[in-house]
């Protein structure tokens, strides 16, 4: 497979402060173009409106059925209504992925969509394969025509296809298999831990032909990013895999694993403080994608742990120094509040404002802290935005510094701070022990790579935030999560308002004894609602 290199990441987000047999050329024309098929003379059929009937849900689907089984990839995407990117996939079915004797057979619909099954042969020189899976349609009316088209989603295609420029391709596979391992040379599947099916093709990537294993014949999904591994979907020919170890945990894994199965659209990532090491990362998504390492959003108030180094370390105040704590506070013409319900308190300490998590407290600071202090804070004492080197592809935090606005809302984790999962984790191992160690998955000794390094955080300032942070979970916003945990233990809660959305993403970060966790879900709720529960139930894990 290709190699894995920084990945593109999508999603950009800004937050507020806050298918035929039967169907001629003639014939496919008309139902694109809404002509009438008759002389220009001819009076125009008016245009159809509201959803498709249950005919001409039966009729277009059928029609599309029927040029895909005789690998008709022009006429099945012209019957979609997106034929400039349903035709390149429907024909690398037929031409590079090597499928033949397509036999599709529709179940009841239900409404508009109709499920159906799809048996077919993969052959390549002289290896042939059955392939067999289930996937769905639905048809919906043309915008412009009025006609009943087939709905075009890759995943009409195959269920695993998600992105619309992904094709399939039928070959030596692009590198060997891999057998991953934990820590303890715990064998790391697919089958037994799911959210690492990514993570486990981006290790095959890189480390594949460097393990000693020999290649393949597969049938597998080629992504459209260059950076993105292969994802294999059968198995013509076995090669010899090759040996990956890596720093996860198998407990912690499996705690990870089944504590977001209880939150749709989240992710979460544990660390070593000590040492860095990845110790699990999870994934409940419907878009199967590593958000735990690749996604870039605001991470709300657990960007407050910078904020309040931030603050510490350019003498602007201290965790017993005064952050009053004001109903609402207002920043070059902008209003900032706090949570609903939220009792005023001028006199409040960093430490007291930290762990109720009050806003208008850091906004207030707005005017002492330079436009580049939290970027450097950031940089500098926690290694966000340097080149990580995990052993996949990841993004290492963004905070830029900008001006306006921008200033005060980055204090609080919004404006144009992007974190995910696996950096807010490094950044309590930081505040925990005061040195940056870069995360990683697999062992440096591995391939030598070379890690990005800061230079931490003053042990005054580590004394501090874990004092705050200790207080956040003992007392504060966190407690009733971190309920029943002993030791050394800390966290900060987190919810980012997002543009358009109608709730906000729940962020937690937390840490016990020498583990330290971090999640998001979007559209969770407060950072206690979701990400909360899931970060707990990993340190209760031991991990």
């Amino acid at each position: 497979m290709r190699k894995g290199a920084k990945a593109a990441i999508v999603g950009t987000v800004f937050t507020v402060m806050v298918g035929g047999a039967g169907y001629g050329a003639f014939n496919v024309v008309n139902a694109l173009n809404g002509d009438g098929g008759g002389t220009p003379e001819a009076k125009a059929e008016p245009v159809r409106t509201g959803p498709p009937s249950g005919g001409e849900v039966k009729e277009a689907s059928s029609a599309f059925f029927a040029a895909w089984e005789q690998g008709q990839a022009a006429n099945a995407a012209a019957l979609t209504n997106n034929a400039g990117k349903a035709e390149p996939l429907l024909t690398s079915y037929g031409q590079a992925a090597h499928i033949t004797g397509v036999k599709i057979t529709p179940g009841a619909p239900t409404g508009a969509t109709v499920p159906f099954t799809v048996k077919a042969t993969v052959s390549y020189e002289g290896k042939s394969e059955p392939l067999a899976y289930s996937s769905k349609l639905t048809v919906v009316r043309g915008v412009t025509t009025g006609r009943a088209l087939v709905d075009w989603q890759p995943s009409v295609v195959h269920p695993e296809l998600k992105n619309m420029d992904d094709t399939l391709v039928t070959g030596e596979s692009a590198a060997p298999e891999i057998e991953a391992v934990d820590r303890d040379g715990k064998v790391l599947t697919q089958k037994k831990y799911p959210s690492l099916g990514p993570i486990l093709n981006e290790l095959r990537a890189k480390y594949g032909d460097k393990a000693g294993g020999t290649a393949g014949v597969e049938l597998a999904i080629r992504h459209a990013a260059p950076e993105s591994a292969d994802t294999p979907l059968l198995t013509l020919a076995k090669g010899k895999a090759g040996r990956v170890p890596t720093t996860l945990r198998a407990s912690a894994q499996a705690a990870a694993e089944k504590a977001v199965l209880r939150y749709a659209e989240s992710s979460v990532v544990a660390v070593q403080p000590s040492s860095g090491e990845v110790l699990a990362i999870a994934n409940n998504r419907n878009d199967g994608w590593n958000a735990a390492f690749l996604g870039r959003v605001a991470p709300g108030s657990t960007m407050k742990i910078v904020s309040a180094a931030t603050l510490i370390d350019n003498d602007i105040t201290t965790a017993t120094g005064p952050a009053p704590c004001p109903a609402d506070a207002t920043w070059q013409s902008q209003t900032f509040r706090n949570i609903k319900n939220m009792k005023p308190n001028e006199d409040a300490t960093l430490a007291e404002s930290f762990a109720r998590s009050c806003n208008t407290a850091f906004v207030k600071y707005a005017d002492e802290v330079k436009v580049d202090s939290l970027t450097n804070e950031a940089r500098d004492g926690f290694g966000i935005g340097l080149d990580w080197q995990t052993g996949i592809p990841s993004f290492d935090g963004s905070v830029p510094a900008s001006g306006g606005p921008d200033t005060a809302a980055a204090l609080i984790g919004q404006g144009q701070v992007q974190m995910n999962p696996l950096n807010m984790a490094s950044v309590t191992a930081t505040a925990m022990t005061g040195a940056f160690r870069q995360p990683v998955i697999v062992p440096r000794s591995l391939d030598g790579r070379e890690l990005a390094h800061a230079r931490g955080l003053p042990a005054s300032t580590v004394e501090q935030l874990r004092v705050m942070m200790n207080r956040t979970a003992t007392s504060g916003t966190a407690a009733g999560v971190m309920s029943g945990l002993n030791g050394r233990i800390g966290a900060k809660t987190g919810s980012a308002e997002v543009d358009g959305k109608a709730s906000s993403d729940s962020w937690f970060t937390g840490y016990r004894g020498d583990v330290a966790a971090a999640a998001m879900v979007q559209d969770g709720g407060h950072g206690v609602d979701a990400a909360g529960p899931i970060v707990a139930a990993v340190l209760r894990s031991g991990a």
